[in-house]
């Protein structure tokens, strides 16, 4: 029979149900019997039960014990008695300022037997004191004497230092001392038990007695470590074995404090140890705080358990990998150390209790995690390294070989060989248990119960590391600059060979993150292949036949997948749907990308100037117009046609220099965008793109060729096209008049804006702005929002231009506040009359808004 959840898990869910009940049915029991105290007479009222024993085994610091004080009982309520407990508090404070005033300023005065006399008698009172406080049930009052008492026995301390010892060592005598006061203070505590502060102080003064042995005796740093550990073991008994919360919450705070710092210092000790054994008295104490902490965390509560369990699982992987890592050399320690934390995980077969293993597994993928980390950085350099090429294309083979492309020296690597054997041996890890998942799932049943998530994620991670182990391994080993190009790019021919699958699968994360390997993998190889000509040709033309074999591989998953799953329901099933039309658009692009570096590469070897490759490279973007129209329906024809679009704005870029060279690849361009607008889904876009670059074209050449009049080359091209305008309009009234007009307004408006605002002249910019003028009244009496906003526009622009030196010489005049006052004033007619202006500017926006 098949459980859900697995029977471990089941099993502690119910414990930890029965525990709360126990917990619930006290603290009723104990509200019950107060209610039975305040309804019935003082003669008559039953004893208070006490509570249950817990299901959970043993008590812990977080639980009360049996019949104590529940926060479900009320606070009696304030009155006179209260009120003598508050006065009596303070008075007790004062008593102790007092006393340590005394000791500190007025002992001089007296002699030796006044001295003992007086401290000896109240330190006698003090201790005397709270015991009748208590039968009276002053409590609070009790608590402030016990702590005057604390204080007068410290000062007792030192006056008898001063005294009969002045000549002891301090620190031989402060750990005798509160060796002595802890002791002194635990009976006390257990004498009257009805105080709480005295086993706290108890608790806290055992925590020096041994570190200031250590330190009086000049001890090393091992001595030290044994010295916290010790008193964290001491600590750790309290907290488990005590009766009282207060004092098992305040030895276990103790606890962890000197047990984290013992273990830090044998951490310390441990890898800074260079030999075995030199490393062994720390590795001895770090097993020392593995078993403590295993044992405390045996008996803790849930949380503290898994914590117990982390640190028992570093301190022993410290210790055994602090010894067989003594001797090796510098930067292999790291292997010795993953290898420990992968037979930590021995620890899920043994009989520990589900909460402590739970903890050693969280430590042994802590230090996993640490060792990938140390183990990046050399990754980090391949990568960084490849991109350095970007600025000596072509300078020739590098010297030192792949080391030197990379351009960083030999030792830097030699301290970092180690790296892709932690990332092979996790990757191979990884790749085990993904592939033997249900037995691992039963050998982890005990302690964890992976879902099918896990193992995704674990074949994901396998595939990541074994790449970037393969990645590092050429410049680790120092390979020629050929054969590690050569490595590189077979690991992206297999990187994409592994994606496909998992792509066309999409049931796991293995396809994404090997996709995602796949294109770092690339970028890598290619700026790497920059180096030399030859290099350049064979990895952009291996790279695009990797790209664009990965894109028809993925454009049959992307079909098939849409005809044959149902709308995904969920986010999950979205995801899987889309997974294989988003990676075969990336390869698209990837392939395209390939293709242009390729064509520019090729002008470069034809020795061509930087304006005339810009022709080379249009071929790329002629390709994927064609492709794209065979590519319709598919997810990657829309990036394969951005793609070529970024191609050409590529060589638009290169012609920039050249002006003729420039109308001629954006006529070019604009025959491209013609092609494309033939497809009636790309119309709208790609039409309006095609107008507008035949109109740069035209203008560019006008220009060019030293025009000085260019309406006697656009009024030709103006006066046709809005007589077409006009007939469309005729036959569709409904057609935009930016359709209709635009195109033909702007072929004259805009060169002969440009040429007026050059002309030093008054006639051209006058004729423009008349015209301007005369096309913006016909726009508003016709409604068409092309010639209003348009000539609206050269109109407002060119009177800006003729009025521009008026306004100049009008503000070297005017004085030069009177400028930010008329800016002032204008804010606040403005922000007086807003709510006005802004319904005059939406009825506007509405107005243009319903003109064609």
């Amino acid at each position: 029979m098949e459980h859900l959840p697995p029977p471990a898990e089941e099993l502690a869910l119910l414990d930890r149900e029965l525990a709360q009940l126990d917990v619930r049915r006290s603290q009723l029991l104990v509200r019950r019997a107060w209610l039975l105290s305040v309804l019935t007479p003082p003669a008559a009222r039953p004893a208070v039960p006490a509570a249950p024993p817990s299901r959970t085994g043993p008590s812990t610091p977080f639980a009360a014990p049996p019949g104590t004080w529940s926060p479900a009982a009320p606070a009696a309520s304030a009155g006179p008695r209260s009120a003598q407990n508050v006065l009596l508090t303070l008075g007790g404070l004062l008593l102790t300022i007092a006393a340590v005033a005394f000791t500190l300023v007025s002992w001089g005065h007296m002699g030796i037997g006044g001295r003992t006399a007086v401290l000896t008698a109240v330190t006698v009172m003090a201790l005397s004191a709270p015991a009748a406080l208590l039968r009276r049930g002053l409590s609070a009052t009790a608590e402030s004497l016990a702590a005057l008492a604390a204080v007068l026995m410290v000062l007792d301390a030192y006056a008898l230092h001063q005294v009969a010892w002045p000549e002891t060592d301090d620190l031989g005598f402060a750990t005798v001392c509160t060796a002595v006061l802890a002791v002194l203070w635990g009976a006390y505590g257990l004498l009257l038990g009805r105080l709480r502060l005295p086993l706290l102080l108890a608790v806290g003064s055992a925590q020096l007695p041994l570190v200031l042995w250590a330190w009086a005796a000049d001890a090393g740093a091992t001595a030290f470590g044994w010295a916290l550990l010790t008193t964290a073991a001491v600590d750790c008994a309290i907290a488990v074995l005590g009766k009282r919360l207060a004092v098992r919450v305040t030895a276990c705070v103790c606890c962890w404090t000197t047990g984290s710092i013992g273990l830090l210092v044998a951490l310390v000790q441990s890898v800074s140890a260079d030999a075995v054994p030199a490393a062994a008295a720390p590795g001895a104490l770090l097993l020392v705080g593995a078993g403590i902490a295993v044992w405390g965390a045996w008996r803790a509560p849930s949380g503290l358990a898994v914590a117990g369990g982390v640190v028992a699982g570093l301190a022993a992987v410290a210790a055994v990998g602090g010894v067989l890592s003594a001797e090796v050399p510098r930067g292999w320690s790291v292997p010795w150390y993953l290898l420990c934390a992968v037979l930590l995980l021995v620890a899920v077969r043994t009989p520990l209790p589900r909460r402590v293993g739970q903890g050693l597994v969280c430590a042994s993928a802590a230090v996993t995690f640490a060792a990938l980390l140390t183990s990046l950085p050399p990754l980090g350099l391949s990568l960084a390294g490849a991109a350095s090429q970007v600025a000596g294309v072509w300078s020739g083979t590098p010297d030192g070989g792949v080391r030197g492309a990379l351009g960083v020296e030999g030792p830097t690597w030699s301290r970092m060989a180690a790296a892709p054997v932690v990332l092979l041996l996790m990757a191979a890890l990884s790749a085990a248990a993904h592939r033997s998942w249900a037995r691992l799932v039963r050998v982890a049943g005990p302690v964890l119960s992976p879902g099918e998530a896990w193992r995704s994620a674990a074949g994901a991670v396998a595939v990541a590391l074994g790449w970037a182990g393969f990645t590092v391994l050429p410049a680790v080993l120092g390979m020629p600059y050929a054969p590690a190009l050569a490595v590189q790019l077979v690991l992206v021919a297999g990187a994409f060979a592994v994606a496909v699958p998992g792509l066309r699968r999409g049931a796991d994360a293995v396809g994404p993150i090997a996709l995602l390997c796949g294109l770092v993998g690339a970028a890598g190889a290619g700026m790497l292949s920059l180096a030399t000509e030859t290099a350049t040709y064979t990895a952009f033309t291996v790279l695009l036949v990797v790209f664009g074999t990965s894109a028809v591989a993925l454009a049959g998953a992307s079909v098939s997948t849409a005809r044959t799953l149902p709308p995904p329901s969920t986010s999950q099933g979205a995801r899987t749907v889309r997974l294989p039309g988003i990676a075969q658009a990336v390869s698209a692009c990837g392939a395209v990308l390939c293709a242009t570096v390729l064509a520019r590469a090729v002008g470069a070897s034809l020795d061509l100037a930087t304006d005339r490759a810009a022709l080379v490279v249009l071929v790329v973007p002629a390709v994927t117009v064609v492709l794209s129209a065979r590519l319709r329906g598919l997810p990657s024809a829309l990036p394969v046609e951005l793609s070529g679009a970024a191609a050409g704005v590529v060589a638009v870029g290169m012609a920039a220099g050249n002006r003729p060279f420039l109308a001629l690849v954006l006529g070019l361009c604009g025959v491209l965008a013609a092609g494309t607008a033939v497809r009636a889904e790309r119309r709208p876009a790609a039409g309006y793109l095609a107008v507008t670059l035949f109109v740069l074209a035209a203008w560019l050449r006008l220009s060019a060729s030293g025009v000085s009049a260019p309406e006697a080359y656009t009024l030709p091209v103006t006066l046709p096209a809005l007589a077409i305008g006009v007939l469309r309009r005729r036959r569709d009234p409904e057609a935009s008049s930016w359709t209709a007009y635009g195109t033909g307004l702007a072929a004259t408006l805009v060169p002969s804006l440009v040429a007026a605002w050059a002309d030093p002249h008054w006639l051209r910019p006058l004729l423009l702005g008349l015209a301007a003028l005369a096309i913006t009244l016909s726009g508003a009496r016709l409604r068409l929002q092309a010639p209003l906003l348009l000539g609206g526009t050269v109109l407002a622009l060119d009177a800006l231009h003729e009025l521009a030196p008026y306004v100049v010489q009008v503000v070297g005049v005017l004085p030069r506040w009177l400028p930010p006052a008329v800016a002032g004033v204008l804010l606040l007619a403005v922000g007086a009359t807003y709510e006005q202006r802004l319904r005059e500017a939406r009825r506007l926006k509405k107005v243009v808004g319903r003109m064609r």
